[in-house]
């Protein structure tokens, strides 16, 4: 037949045929995937796991809401988006980041360049909505329709942005809980947006995130359940980093007793989020739009409940923190299959670009696009290493209740054990090739700490062996940690130290620790 006869026939079918895909992106705040937080999604696993691919090594560059959340909007590392903690003077959804790299985002340049209807529900940037930065009026460019959460996760008594104007939440259940609004709306947009664009959906749920409050049908959910007794829970953080090395070990029973509690806590929010999985995907079966939607599902950082004796938090360098789930099925994607290339939050961007037809050599991203690992490409050339870099927050004030608080740290609770300082500043190079699973760490503070970990030897990271490794691949890591440091773009994908085509000049090494320290407070500046 004819093609006009064809589109006679079956205009529907026609248009869908021709369309470029939907793509739906979860993102959950706080989820790890070292302890298990993927265990409580049994639906989610069905419907995306077991009907798609699963990236066993997914990383955040920093694990931390912001710069996290950051790094996911605009394809790029910490340095290069500016957004270093999450207060405004970090460039947390301040002015400048309004300025300067909110209109380069991916989601602004689909609904700009590619013609997407794009649709924002949640947990945006956790200063969003502050009065100094336009309040809630302030709308990002790149939003057809925009429900974002004023500041931080909350789960009920919050003010959600509805395209600008700011609407307030209460405390009944049905019609408030965050969790649950965010499907509702999702299903309304789905309802009632145009069927001649395609559509990009962002849905920020606040689980598993404190204040951990489930819904009232899941608060007897996982009674037996508490914190993973791993090999290095509640274990001195021996040749560590001051900061880890101050935690009270043994922990006391009352803080071994809120880990648990938040460990229960935190499944039970996620629950909701299995059910907002389950509607999401039905609705697209029922409007015939499954088969053309990317559904991707990660979370902003990982979470510790326990380690190194550290009770609750994240924002350090190990495994637990930086490590997040990261699930997609789609079209061309077979189901069932398990990845183990070194993938990073800073590749959505280009991958989702990328689905919809836009060109990423006209974008500044440091990330790559995973779709020829989602169609399963043979001979692709993958990265082996990426950065992971964070600027410690501190507090200049004391409390007299925990004399351990400040000057220069915070976050201690519960029993006063500090998690983060100032000079919690650091950053690694993380590596994943044929023959080294390493991350390699420097610190910047006074004695340039360096942490060094093999994880196929030892992968709880217990033991620190900068001491002990071969001094010359120290040596290319600290060059390949500046690299990287200072790369933009395409200088973010070059080859890494174990990689064939990696080329090593000693004469380019920096000799003065002094020089190499300040390289890390003008880069986040």
């Amino acid at each position: 037949l004819p093609l006009a006869a064809l589109l006679l026939l079956s205009p529907a079918w026609a248009v869908r045929q021709a369309r470029r895909p939907n793509v739906v992106l979860i993102l959950t705040d706080d989820q790890d995937v070292c302890l298990g937080g993927m265990t409580p999604l049994k639906k989610t696993n069905a419907l995306i796991a077991q009907m798609g691919i699963t990236f066993v090594n997914a990383y955040v560059p920093s694990a931390l809401c912001c710069p996290s959340r950051a790094s996911i909007l605009t394809g790029k590392y910490p340095h290069n988006h500016h957004v270093v903690n999450n207060t405004l003077e970090g460039n947390c959804s301040s002015k400048l980041w309004q300025k300067i790299q909110e209109p380069y985002t991916f989601p602004a340049l689909l609904k700009a360049m590619c013609g997407y209807q794009t649709f924002f529900a949640g947990k945006y940037l956790n200063e969003y909505g502050a009065e100094d930065a336009g309040g809630v009026g302030h709308v990002p460019p790149g939003w057809s329709f925009w429900y974002a959460l004023e500041k931080n996760s909350k789960y009920y008594n919050y003010t959600l942005s509805v395209n600008g104007k700011a609407r307030r939440h209460g405390e009944n259940y049905s019609v408030d809980y965050l969790t649950d609004v965010l499907a509702n709306m999702s299903l309304d947009f789905l309802e009632y947006k145009s069927n001649f664009e395609p559509f990009f959906m962002m849905i920020a749920t606040p689980a598993p995130h404190s204040p951990w409050t489930p819904a009232p049908q899941y608060t007897k959910s996982f009674q037996n359940v508490s914190a993973p007794r791993n090999s290095n829970f509640n274990i001195h953080g021996k040749n560590k980093h001051w900061l880890i090395r101050q935690a009270k070990t043994p922990m006391s029973n009352s803080s071994i007793q809120f880990l648990d509690d938040a460990y229960r806590k935190r499944w039970q929010t996620l629950l909701s989020v299995d059910d907002l999985i389950e509607k999401l995907v039905k609705k697209l079966e029922v409007n015939g739009e499954l088969d053309n939607t990317y559904i991707f599902y990660t979370s902003d950082n990982g979470f510790h409940t326990g380690q190194f004796s550290l009770p609750i938090d994240k924002r350090q360098l190990y495994e637990f923190d930086i490590k997040v789930p990261l699930l997609v099925r789609g079209p061309g994607i077979k189901p069932s299959q398990t990845n183990k290339m070194l993938v990073a939050n800073i590749d959505l961007g280009p991958t989702i670009l990328d689905i919809a037809g836009y060109d990423l050599n006209k974008t500044q991203m440091d990330g790559m696009s995973l779709l020829p690992l989602l169609r399963g490409d043979k001979n692709v050339t993958w990265r082996s290493d990426f950065l992971v870099e964070y600027q410690g927050e501190g507090y200049n004030g004391s409390d007299p209740t925990c004399p351990g608080l400040g000057p220069g740290v915070t976050h201690c609770f519960p029993d006063c054990v500090c998690e983060d300082s100032y000079n919690n500043t650091y950053a690694c190079v993380r590596t994943l090739s044929a023959s080294w699973d390493l991350q390699y760490c420097e610190f910047d503070d006074r004695e340039v700490f360096v942490e060094v970990y093999n994880l196929t030897a030892d992968p709880h990271q217990i033991n620190n062996i900068a001491k002990t490794i071969d001094q010359e691949i120290l040596e290319k890591m600290n060059y390949r940690l500046m690299m990287l440091q200072s790369c933009s773009g395409a200088t973010c994908r070059t080859p890494g130290v174990f990689d064939p085509g990696y080329r090593f000049d000693p004469r380019l090494m920096f000799n003065n620790h002094g020089l190499r320290a300040r390289r890390f407070s003008a880069q986040f500046l």
